[in-house]
């Protein structure tokens, strides 16, 4: 793939109190033929993240028109799976209905986190979402004991298909513990509700000094489906997008080299590149991403110029 980056579009910051920094998982959505509204996780000064949104034009996306004054989506209720934090997840419409589904983190004393995923309806088009239930629609299970959180949902053929980040274990890197994960698939009928014994299949494992590969961003194409997803080394330095394909969603080809959107010599992405996520607009083919600590810099755009 050939890029043509157009620079940083949100830096993340705010005055607000709930929004001191950050643009975590930026996650485009066609809000009507005129924006783009990009939701992502803004957090505030103790690094709890809430989800807002930038609007940005899609005739000129460089041009942001609206920064939300408020969460679209708050924190959950104290003791909930979601108290200490929300972050997407994926955005779809579903009928009359727009659906987020996003993962929750709650703080615990023997883990660093726990995240599981949660889902929330906005019958206002898109302004404010309300959970469908306080408890994780995908909660633990045995092959996902401390993460279990879905970034991409595709409704197809009558069924609800979802690729997620599994984990249950730490990699401590300088003394410092990061999630172990890796990617899986499951199904549900309405999206909300998983039976015991679900489907759930690996997909994309780590490969070499890897360590955790997540995000996943899945894409329907002529020939396929395409995902990005986010891997990190125990280097504790690299936090680099790849790129798999598929012919049915489920077994996949890794062919990383293919991503093609580089490192910045400088600037906000000159060390770290992650979390990238499509969207169609017209005739062009736009990427909002993270750069350099994750989104704390908030957010950039690239435009597809080749396959």
């Amino acid at each position: 793939m050939k890029w043509k980056k157009l620079g940083l579009i949100f830096d993340g910051k705010s005055n607000v109190e709930w929004h001191a920094d950050s643009a975590l998982t930026p996650t485009p959505f066609k809000l009507n033929d005129e924006v783009i509204r990009v939701y992502a996780g803004f957090r505030d000064a103790q690094g709890a993240s809430r989800i807002g949104y930038v609007d940005v034009l899609i005739s000129d996306p460089k041009k942001v028109v609206k920064v939300s004054d408020k969460p679209c989506l708050d924190l959950g209720e104290n003791g909930c799976f979601d108290d200490n934090g929300v972050i997407l997840g994926d955005v779809v419409r579903h009928g009359s209905e727009i659906r987020m589904y996003y993962v929750g983190f709650q703080l615990v004393k023997k883990a660093k986190f726990l995240a599981y995923s949660g889902l929330a309806v906005s019958h206002d088009g898109g302004e404010t979402f309300e959970r469908v239930k306080q408890t994780p629609i995908l909660d633990r299970s045995d092959d996902g004991l401390t993460i279990n959180a879905i970034h991409t949902a595709l409704y197809e053929n009558g069924v609800w298909r979802f690729w997620y980040a599994a984990g249950s274990g730490w990699e401590n890197i300088n003394g410092v513990d990061y999630p172990q994960y890796h990617i899986k698939y499951t199904e549900s009928q309405d999206g909300i509700n998983f039976s015991h014994d679900r489907l759930s299949v690996l997909c994309v494992d780590n490969e070499g000094t890897e360590y955790r590969i997540g995000r996943p961003s899945v894409y329907k194409l002529d020939s396929g489906y395409l995902m990005f997803y986010t891997k990190g080394s125990t280097s504790g330095e690299d936090y680099y997008p790849g790129v798999a394909y598929s012919d049915d969603g489920i077994t996949w080809q890794r062919r990383d080299q293919e991503f093609g959107l580089e490192l910045s010599s400088d600037g906000f992405d000159s060390r770290h590149l992650c979390y990238p996520r499509l969207i169609n607009v017209g005739d062009k083919v736009l990427c909002f991403y993270n750069g350099n600590d994750m989104g704390k810099h908030g957010f950039g755009l690239a435009e597809l110029e080749s396959w």
